[in-house]
């Protein structure tokens, strides 16, 4: 089974920001065509490309091209360990600093006496984050499991 193509009924020609979004899509389904994906998650995707083609305004199609390459993300990560490009610095950036840089400024300020210092922890947390990130972007490009594209 193939992945199917986009037909769109909507004319992205008039939106710059939906033919960007179109177009970062129809990217991410070229680098999927190149990869072997099982035949039940091929069909996941064309059922979303099904749902994106039904799409008959550009504010709706807007919203729909965005959700279903979020899921469709997730899906390829949870399904194949398959990820585009920096998805683990992007991912454990935003969890360095919650889990860490937080934590950290909060300690920085109660041990200096002076809760102003909070904020010094984020780009600790952040830098942590960004490096964990990056050793797992690594390990999925060595392993052959990255798409050779970076979403926005």
């Amino acid at each position: 089974m193939n992945i199917n193509d986009l037909q769109l009924i909507v004319d992205i020609n008039t939106n710059n920001k939906l033919q960007q979004s179109v177009n970062q899509f129809e990217s991410l389904l070229r680098e999927l065509r190149k990869k072997t994906l099982p035949e039940t998650l091929v069909g996941a995707i064309n059922k979303m490309i099904e749902e994106i083609n039904g799409v008959t305004s550009e504010k709706q199609l807007q919203k729909v091209i965005k959700k279903r390459q979020f899921s469709l993300i997730q899906l390829l990560e949870k399904e194949v360990k398959i990820v585009p490009k920096y998805y683990y610095r992007n991912l454990w950036m935003a969890l360095g600093m919650s889990a860490f840089g937080i934590p950290m400024g909060v300690i920085f300020g109660l041990s200096l006496k002076n809760m102003a210092f909070v904020g010094i922890g984020l780009p600790i947390g952040m830098a942590i984050g960004i490096a964990v990130g990056n050793a797992k972007d690594k390990k999925a490009f060595d392993e052959g499991r990255q798409l050779d594209i970076v979403i926005k």
